[in-house]
């Protein structure tokens, strides 16, 4: 999750050096790469969900 927010970061910043105007195109990347952030934080939280449910089923045993 935390790779996915670096790399969301570098691809804004390199964006933004890259057109430094307002360009549709720029903003649809961000978008994107904001999107995939954000779905790997959605991933990140099923799986913590998931693992601590599996752990809550040992510990009750």
């Amino acid at each position: 999750m935390l790779v996915a927010e670096l790399f969301n970061s570098a691809i804004e910043i390199l964006c933004d050096f890259v057109e430094e105007r307002e360009d549709i195109r720029i903003g649809m990347i961000k978008d994107i790469a904001a999107a995939a952030a954000g779905i790997s934080i959605f991933v990140w939280a099923v799986t913590l969900i998931l693992e601590a449910s599996h752990l809550w089923q040992l510990l009750k045993i």
